[in-house]
């Protein structure tokens, strides 16, 4: 702790050195920033200099931390005990320093009506949690397995242990990283089937601090100089340059964060775009060629369902090797980069471009944890399915940087290929994805057969879309003005999901932050590119260091999932607040052009000298304010079209004088903490869809494949089954504002499923799997059953959905990279791709359902053909395995 004596001081000395001043530069209810200070009510960041800054924050996170919990069991870290909503709680009311639960029954509510204490838990508060899972080891010694609440099998061979999830740390809901927690699981020490865990709750020897200053120790002498009459941005951008070069590793790489060791594609690239290519430009190429395989593809990172192809938005590595060119003017690396970016496009063309939409399938940009942007039913399989608003920016940009590089390099061909297929993403997006209404661009596309567009926000997408004008000057304009803002900043979605923990959901990202800042800036926004600024300054000198997230709620580092010091992105989108906003510098292929934007409260005279640009050296001088440049001066002469040539060599002085041209156009402050319902869950039964009531729902849309189909307020719907139709149900508040969809239930007539069981057409696999259908399954691999032929017959011309049941053990769900890919042909023609992601690591009796293509059949033999080709591989290069139970084919 602090003393009050430091904070008095602390106080005292930001007070007086801001009263010249007499206003904040920029403030809101939760906090001020001033020239040479952040406050935060009693929290005080002060800059002593533009190399030293002083923090009293401490994390308010363990001082009323609730004693009411709510928690739910998990065999083998799936979500599979109870249905969403239905969780144990508990008040956890220590007696002498400890609190155990009663026995609780697996899959059971305690009968004892929960009655909530208002109480806090007490500091380093012993909780023991207690399970009966006898029952469920009965099943086992009885039938093999124990089925789910769901209908689903876990069978005994795959039992690997029971975990407790929940809602105070150290709980987490997050059920796919339970098993990376091996504190959460439960043991049965002396085989009675009782299994239990004790956990410190409240630990006040967890971290709650971060550094109390910063003072500069490394030379910057060799890196551009700033200095202007604000100390706290001198101090931020120092920071941030002296965080920058302790991300550098010894192999010339950049490290990703504090304590996120190695390359990762995503989190460098957009780094790369930021700022890293203008300050590291060879580190910037080294760690983009680090995520270069042997084939010359570009690696996505461990993800979702084993990578690629669920997770798609690898391709933002191209957007950052461009801007290293325009930084550089490298034709070799032009030519290295245009062949490794043009053979991964390709492989994504055959693979996950949905030619009905024009879209790019996969996980949404950067937002890779399922249950933190989805709904809880989405497996890895639907997210492949999904198509979303920043990974298709993503590729859109991509495309045009694949198509000019080709230009550049001669290759006409490719060149109006590729910009062909930028402007196919672009219309897809402005026709499936924008919504006239809410006037912004919605996250993504979701379902199964049928897709529906989920209306949340998502900031990046958002903040792409502006920058590389998908969105035209009036839909950008309108984004700005309808952004859900929070007093921390701009969060990563809105509305929030309910019973999530702050992450992606519920939190604000610097490096995204930084994005919007940008698009702000683009479209003119003062009090946007203001709150942006407000927003990093106040996180990175409250504590001390470009942290990686922060709660969007209260602003306060504790409480999100994961967060890293040092973040490499978050320290780039920093420095771009001066390179990229105050000076405007943007590269381009002939030259560095200059685009200041400096709101009126930061206006001034500032400098940014030593700048390296190719083979010259720049100083800067900028003054006024505003986004309109009046004087544009190099060496004494005035240069009408502000920027300077690409071949310039020496030192060379720049003038800039700015005067005004502004726009006033804000947000609407407040509303992006707003958190929707929990989406329904619905079965069929008897001619009747029926979900449970969910609190707060004033009525209940009913979709029909896709489509609005009824509104009601009760919970039970007749439906006839008159041939195959999809149902899902949105609940709706009192502000109208929607849950996520149910997962879809399908309704199907007698006659409408054909199954081929898979081992009737290849060798049955010598595998000891069980819960397979039929005689067996076919294992499938590079090299064993490639090719599966399964000849079929159809009675009537119609529109059919083939899909197939399948398992694959090789990994967990939200991780690693052994996804399964195989191609689908009918009659000699490509119809798509079957996607079969990992369901859990060694969980080979864990079945499930690939994803369905959709084929038009006309009456009589066909034959289907699954096929592993060379553009099915996966990230891991080696593994791609799967077991495959059947085929389905359902007539639509």
């Amino acid at each position: 702790m602090k003393s009050t004596v430091f904070l008095g001081m602390l106080v005292a000395a930001a007070l007086g050195s801001n009263a010249q001043n007499g206003k904040p530069l920029w403030q809101n209810k939760a906090y001020s920033v001033y020239a040479d200070s952040v406050r935060q009510g009693n929290y005080v960041a002060k800059a002593i200099s533009g190399t030293q800054l002083v923090s009293n924050y401490e994390s308010p996170a363990n001082l009323f931390k609730s004693a009411d919990i709510s928690f739910k069991f998990s065999i083998n870290g799936k979500d599979n005990e109870m249905v969403s909503g239905t969780d144990h709680h508990l008040a956890c009311v220590a007696v002498n320093g400890a609190y155990t639960t009663p026995l609780l029954k697996f899959g059971t509510v305690a009968q004892d009506q929960y009655q909530p204490s208002g109480a806090y838990i007490a500091p380093n508060t012993r909780l023991t949690i207690r399970v009966d899972m006898r029952e469920v080891i009965q099943a086992f010694a009885a039938t093999g397995y124990y089925t789910t609440f769901k209908g689903e099998k876990i069978y005994k061979e795959d039992f690997k242990g029971v975990y407790v999830a929940g809602s105070t740390a150290p709980l987490i809901w997050d059920f796919d990283n339970l098993v990376n927690h091996p504190d959460l699981q439960l043991q049965d020490t002396d085989g009675d089937g009782i299994y239990e865990v004790t956990l410190t709750m409240n630990a006040f020897g967890q971290q709650k601090t971060t550094d109390a200053s910063w003072a500069m120790q490394k030379n910057l002498d060799a890196w551009p100089r700033y200095q202007s009459p604000y100390p706290i941005s001198d101090a931020n951008y120092n920071l941030s340059l002296e965080e920058m070069l302790n991300a550098v590793e010894p192999d010339s790489t950049f490290r990703t964060g504090k304590e996120w060791a190695g390359v990762w594609t995503r989190d460098v690239s957009y780094s790369i775009i930021l700022s890293m290519a203008q300050l590291q430009p060879q580190v910037a190429m080294n760690s983009l060629l680090r995520k270069v395989n042997k084939k010359k593809r570009i690696i996505q990172d461990t993800g979702t369902g084993g990578a690629w192809p669920v997770s798609t938005d690898r391709m933002v590595w191209a957007i950052a090797a461009w801007e290293i060119y325009e930084v550089t003017g490298d034709r070799e690396w032009l030519r290295q980069a245009q062949e490794i970016i043009k053979n991964s496009v390709e492989d994504d063309l055959e693979n996950v471009y949905d030619p009905a939409t024009g879209l790019v399938k996969g996980e949404s940009s950067f937002l890779d944890w399922r249950e933190q942007t989805y709904p809880r039913w989405m497996q890895p399989v639907d997210i492949f399915e999904s198509e979303n608003l920043g990974t298709n920016a993503v590729h859109y940009r991509a495309n045009m940087v694949l198509g000019r590089m080709s230009a550049l390099l001669g290759d006409k061909a490719a060149a109006e290929k590729h910009q062909q297929l930028a402007l196919t993403i672009k219309r897809g997006i402005n026709n499936y994805l924008w919504q006239k209404d809410a006037r912004y661009y919605g996250q993504f596309l979701y379902g199964r057969a049928s897709r529906i567009l989920s209306p949340r926000w998502e900031t990046l997408g958002e903040a792409l879309c502006i920058l590389f004008d998908i969105a035209d000057q009036a839909q950008a304009q309108q984004m700005m003005i309808n952004a859900p803002i929070t007093d921390f900043g701009i969060p990563c979605i809105a509305p929030q999901i309910p019973d999530i923990p702050p992450y992606h959901n519920n939190g604000v990202w610097p490096f995204v932050q930084a994005y919007w800042m940008l698009a702000a800036a683009k479209c003119g926004n003062e009090e946007a590119v203001m709150q942006s600024i407000s927003t990093i300054y106040r996180a990175a000198s409250l504590f001390a260091t470009n942290k990686e997230n922060f709660v969007a709620e209260n602003g306060d580092f504790l409480g999100t999932q994961i967060n890293s010091s040092n973040m490499l992105w978050s320290l780039a989108g920093n420095i771009a607040i001066v390179h990229k906003v105050w000076f405007g510098m943007q590269f381009r292929e002939d030259g560095l052009l200059f685009r200041p934007f400096v709101p009126k409260a930061l206006q001034g005279k500032r400098s940014l000298h030593h700048f390296r640009y190719r083979n010259a050296v720049l100083n800067i001088d900028l003054e006024g304010f505003g986004n309109v440049v009046n004087r544009f001066v190099v060496d004494g002469k005035e240069v009408s079209s502000h920027q300077v040539p690409a071949d310039l060599s020496g030192t060379h002085h720049v003038e800039i004088v700015m005067t005004g041209g502004l726009v006033q156009n804000g947000n609407k402050p407040g509303n992006g903490n707003y958190t929707s319902l929990p989406a329904p869950e619905i079965k069929y039964e008897s001619g009747e869809l029926q979900w449970g009531t969910i609190a707060g729902a004033t009525s209940y849309q009913v979709l029909k494949n896709g489509k609005a189909f009824k509104q009601l307020t009760g919970t039970i719907l007749s439906v006839r089954a008159s041939g195959f139709d999809e149902y899902q149900v949105i609940a709706l508040d009192k502000n109208n504002v929607p849950s996520f969809a149910s997962e879809p239930v399908s309704v199907t007539a007698a006659g409408a499923i054909s199954i081929y069981e898979a081992e009737q057409y290849a060798g049955k696999a010598a595998l000891p799997y069980k819960g397979y259908s039929g005689e067996g399954f076919v294992e499938t691999t590079v090299t064993v059953n490639p090719r599966i032929v399964i000849p079929i017959t159809v009675k009537k011309d119609g529109n059919f959905l083939i899909d197939c049941r399948y398992a694959n053990g090789n990994g967990p769900t939200n991780t690693d990279n052994k996804c399964a890919v195989r191609t689908l042909l009918v009659d000699g023609n490509k119809k798509g791709v079957l996607v079969l992601p990992q369901r859990g690591k060694g969980e080979w009796s864990a079945w499930g359902y690939s994803n369905s293509v959709q084929v038009f059949l006309t009456a009589g033999k066909h034959e289907l053909l699954i096929e592993y080709r060379d553009v099915n591989d996966n990230m891991n290069g080696e593994v791609n395995q799967a077991m495959i139970d059947q085929v389905r084919l359902t007539r639509k």
